[in-house]
């Protein structure tokens, strides 16, 4: 009984705290625990944690594999009628649960319509994205004509850098994380390459401090300011794959331009994972995927980002939006007399 008055009083003086507000998630741990006087892998953490969140409702709204069902498990360890503890969205987020009733939808139409569908039915794949882009935006903090949802990731990361990387022989380094996702440092190296440059002499990596795991902000900003006269484009995550560190946008973005550089950043790993404003922040560009934290499933579109500003000096090749626009500029007319489905031919 005085365990229970014990543990009702804890979580009454943490309602009142409410440890939630202002503050970024290591310092709500460090109070959660304070508070509760146990240690961070402490069930009872979990629990409170999961009692005052706020988006546990949408848990209900994915399918969760039952432990059964994955290879790796070992049933006479674990019961297999429950749940799995899913912590790999990092790579690909679950399913929703509406995501079959749309996709039979859309077969359905293509199964009575066929090429009909690009420009019937309430969601015309012909300008499907007219739909999702206002949705995106509202994901990563831009506005809807900043963002298009294309390609696949690395695709869309050429084209913006072959858009914003600009070498001088003075200006040529792309400033990246030493443990970059491997795609973006190759991507970032093919770029150099392409333009005649080495990646031993124009590629810049920023390393952690010896004994230590992340990048502290300051050393970022240290080199910018030290290297930035040289710097064409800083190109960082959003949020780092290996570490989970999310990076001070907003101040590098800052730093980075005050020294003339474009700044760019992976959002793989932050979009649909931690609050972004894009714009207000000024970020130059950004792409993104999204099929992890965005659920979309695997080869699901990825996404990009152009600033505002930027719309009469940098022409991205945005080659799919550029056909969306098309569509719409030639939606087909109905002759009298001619049959509609031969008025169609592949584009």
């Amino acid at each position: 009984m005085r365990q229970r008055r014990k543990e009702g009083q804890q979580l009454t003086s943490l309602t009142v705290m409410n440890p939630f507000t202002g503050s970024c998630p290591r310092e709500t741990l460090e109070r959660v625990l304070a508070s509760l006087g146990c240690s961070p892998t402490s069930a009872e953490v979990a629990a409170y944690l999961d009692k005052h969140d706020t988006l546990q409702h949408l848990r209900g709204e994915f399918l969760v594999p039952k432990i059964a069902e994955l290879p790796p498990s070992d049933l006479s360890l674990v019961d297999g009628t429950k749940e799995c503890i899913y912590m790999v969205g990092n790579s690909l987020g679950l399913q929703p649960k509406r995501t079959k009733k749309y996709l039979e939808e859309e077969l359905e139409k293509w199964a009575k319509t066929g090429v009909h569908g690009h420009i019937e039915g309430s969601r015309p794949w012909a300008w499907a994205e007219n739909n999702l882009e206002e949705l995106m935006a509202n994901v990563v903090g831009a506005k809807p004509e900043e963002v298009a949802i294309m390609n696949g990731l690395t695709v869309n990361l050429h084209l913006l850098m072959l858009s914003f990387y600009k070498p001088t022989a003075a200006r040529h380094k792309i400033l990246l994380e030493d443990k970059a996702f491997p795609s973006d440092h190759y991507a970032v190296d093919s770029q150099i390459r392409l333009r005649g440059f080495d990646p031993e002499q124009s590629m810049l990596l920023l390393a952690p401090r010896p004994g230590e795991d992340t990048l502290r902000t300051e050393d970022i900003l240290e080199v910018i300011e030290k290297e930035g006269d040289s710097i064409a484009v800083v190109m960082l995550s959003g949020v780092q794959y290996y570490t989970g560190q999310l990076f001070n946008m907003a101040v590098i973005t800052e730093a980075g331009q005050r020294k003339g550089c474009y700044v760019g950043f992976d959002c793989a790993h932050a979009a649909g994972n931690a609050e972004l404003k894009l714009h207000d922040w000024g970020v130059d560009f950004a792409c993104w995927c999204s099929y992890k934290y965005l659920n979309s499933g695997a080869g699901g579109l990825g996404a990009a980002f152009v600033h505002e500003k930027h719309k009469h000096t940098i022409k991205p090749a945005v080659g799919a939006a550029a056909r969306s626009e098309w569509f719409q500029a030639v939606q087909p007319a109905h002759p009298a007399g001619l049959s509609t489905a031969g008025q169609f031919r592949g584009v």
